[in-house]
């Protein structure tokens, strides 16, 4: 195993951080495991059937509607109308089996202190089935999804406000991980200390060389567990 993480510049320490506020797909499991060719191919199901278009132009329509309006399901709800709620419930009807159990990762997250929020451009009904399927239920205290940031998705600013108001979180005390670069920018400037966690994915890399990150972390589990051994020596990486 190479490098755990590494950090470009400093935030709050880590064994400061009092909020660890976690995305959820391609972050609290990985990427390689094309969980999200799933919810690809659902959104492409349902563009195709609400629509009556090709699967091709469901597959273009999908991809411009993501970069255009941060989601899918965004640019569906301005452009076309559509449901959001009938979308999520269509679109997240996938099969976990293929995500692997991290063992590591539960031991690191109950060892570690602090308050631990998912923030989620999909569902909560999404989110708690992952959580479940992945052991770590018991570690999150809360989920601010897409429904609860009516339908504005991360990087756009009412989700984090509502997090840290719904939580009582101080920004400065607290670190986020994300996979999409560009959604840390957000957390920066509100005062968070920020971790991205990179994939091979393009729309998730864009922006990764702008100076809000903080931290690189290439092995989610290994990067809590040295936060939360910081904690308990009281000192700074």
């Amino acid at each position: 195993m190479g490098m755990v993480y590494t950090t470009r510049r400093e935030g709050c320490p880590l064994g400061e951080i009092e909020t660890w506020i976690f995305d959820l797909d391609n972050t609290l499991y990985p990427a390689s495991c094309r969980l999200f060719d799933q919810v690809a191919a659902n959104m492409r199901r349902f563009i195709c059937e609400r629509m009556n278009v090709t699967p091709e132009q469901a597959d273009t329509l999908r991809r411009q509607y993501f970069r255009d309006h941060g989601t899918t399901l965004r640019g569906l709800m301005i452009n076309d109308g559509v449901d959001p709620h009938e979308f999520l419930s269509f679109v997240h009807e996938i099969d976990l089996a293929c995500v692997p159990l991290d063992p590591a990762l539960g031991v690191a997250l109950t060892q570690l202190n602090g308050l631990k929020i998912v923030h989620t451009n999909g569902s909560v009904r999404h989110a708690e089935r992952l959580l479940d399927h992945l052991g770590i239920t018991s570690a999150f205290s809360g989920i601010i999804d897409i429904v609860a940031a009516e339908f504005d998705p991360k990087p756009a600013l009412p989700g984090y406000n509502l997090l840290l108001a719904r939580h009582g979180v101080d920004p400065k005390r607290a670190l986020m991980v994300e996979d999409i670069a560009r959604n840390l920018e957000p957390a920066a400037q509100l005062g968070m200390t920020t971790a991205w966690v990179p994939t091979e994915a393009d729309w998730a890399m864009a922006d990764s060389d702008r100076d809000y990150i903080n931290h690189v972390v290439h092995d989610l589990a290994g990067f809590l567990a040295d936060a939360a051994e910081l904690q308990d020596s009281g000192g700074a990486r």
